[in-house]
């Protein structure tokens, strides 16, 4: 599929000289270079030229999410079923992962990857555990788990970041139990040698993940940290997503999970919290003290009964908030994006805690850097060609002036408004269909019963 020179969009969301607050900026035209990045960006251009793509509605950057399980997507509907807990949740989602092997989590996350696409996500930010088959031996290929779920992205068109995660234990030392024997590689050096293996390419990232306190020894947290460093690579961490996670963790270490983290050298400005649900004044301090970003995935905090976490509080100290779908109980940026807003609204009983541009750069740019894809999140020259047009004449967003385009869609637009999604130059949903996979919703219905059945 080859690269578009020059995209003309009806307006753009674009960040003014100077660095000031983004505004909605009318006829632009984006120039692409050949290597697939942005080489000029002119607002007023007039009529789209000839040879130009035509991009309707408000042309905003690529959208990143910083946090996904694909395999999750399998659970949804199914889970809500009835009553029950996030325990209860987690043994079904074992079920499901226990089916997985690398063609069917190829099949599956291509599907879910497609969706996200056509959702305005043009880079995802993959939490991965299932790493061998379920006896715990591994694969011919150690990685065949996760080169499937790098190969779904290229096929889905999309970017990735591959956060190999490091689980070991069933909880605070425990031997794993038998449906998580397929996620452990022994211990963090073994674990190391096998993410060693996997590389970067142009569309995917390699990064490194503890999966919890809970699943990786204290004693063993700070080789997952040092492998990291030395590849200045992302480094992600479940964090006190529950609070029976921050009463093990005391009990075990005489410390929150927060504080069990900064002393092993796991916090900084490349490491991500994800959650961080459930924290003390001196958690949030520490957080934000070290410039660790904090992934909220607000979609599925709320479907698991997880509460509300102080994302506000936690920016105001100095972390970067940044926005994932996680379990996929709905797969909607702009539904993250509000939720952010509109949870700090029911907990506070006030409104304002963050602006739309705000709330656009958690889900862009700083989502991409959490992910280790620094230039991305913005329509600049030196930026990856990587945007998404949204409709502004849906039932949803029809009606404000375009200069509201932020607001209109933060808190009006929902994915369904995605018409057209551009990476690295290269169109991959046109007219709200994508390109690549033809019938994504067929795709997706027949992965999930391949491993249901």
């Amino acid at each position: 599929m080859p690269v578009t020179t020059a995209y003309w969009a009806e307006y753009a969301w674009l960040q003014r000289p100077g660095g000031s607050t983004p505004a909605v900026e009318r006829q632009v035209l984006v120039t692409v270079g050949g290597d697939g990045t942005i080489s000029a960006v002119t607002p007023d251009a007039g009529p789209c030229p000839d040879g130009a793509v035509r991009l309707g509605g408000l042309l905003l950057p690529g959208m990143a999410n910083a946090h996904s399980h694909a395999f999750h997507r399998a659970l949804r509907s199914t889970v809500q079923v009835g009553s029950g807990t996030f325990w209860t949740w987690r043994d079904l989602m074992y079920r499901f992962a226990a089916a997985l092997d690398p063609d069917r989590y190829l099949a599956l996350a291509t599907a879910v990857y497609a969706e996200m696409a056509l959702a305005g996500i043009t880079c995802v930010g993959e939490f991965h555990y299932v790493h061998h088959n379920p006896d715990g031996t591994p694969y011919a290929d150690p990685n065949a788990m996760g080169e499937a779920l790098i190969e779904a992205a290229a096929r889905a068109g999309i970017r990735i970041t591959l956060l190999d995660t490091c689980y070991l234990s069933a909880g605070f030392g425990a031997a794993p139990e038998p449906h998580q024997r397929r996620f452990s590689d022994g211990d963090a050096d073994a674990w190391g040698a096998r993410a060693a293996l996997l590389k970067d390419r142009p569309h995917a990232r390699i990064g490194a993940a503890v999966h919890s306190v809970r699943a990786v020894p204290a004693d063993q947290l700070g080789t997952v940290a040092r492998w990291a460093e030395e590849r200045r690579s992302p480094l992600h961490v479940h964090l006190s997503e529950q609070t029976a996670e921050n009463d093990a963790c005391r009990d075990a270490h005489g410390v929150t999970p927060t504080r069990l983290l900064a002393d092993h050298g796991v916090l900084g400005p490349r490491t991500s919290a994800v959650h961080a649900t459930h924290l003390t004044g001196e958690d949030i301090g520490l957080l934000g003290g070290s410039g660790t970003a904090v992934c909220m995935c607000p979609t599925t905090e709320r479907d698991l009964a997880d509460g509300i976490g102080p994302a506000r509080r936690l920016a105001s100290a100095g972390s970067r908030i940044t926005l994932g779908s996680d379990s996929h109980a709905v797969i909607d940026p702009f539904e993250e994006a509000r939720a952010l807003e509109l949870d700090e609204r029911l907990r506070t009983h006030r409104r304002g805690h963050w602006t739309a541009a705000a709330l656009l750069r958690a889900a862009t740019e700083d989502g991409h850097a959490s992910l280790g894809w620094e230039r991305a999140g913005r329509i600049e020259p030196g930026a990856p060609a990587d945007f998404v047009a949204v409709a502004l004449d849906s039932v949803r967003t029809a009606g404000p002036e375009p200069r509201f385009g932020a607001e209109t869609a933060v808190f009006a637009a929902t994915a369904a408004d995605v018409r057209d999604v551009v990476v690295g130059g290269r169109p991959v949903v046109r007219d709200g269909v994508h390109r690549l996979v033809p019938d994504v919703p067929a795709a997706l219905r027949d992965s999930v019963a391949a491993l249901r059945d």
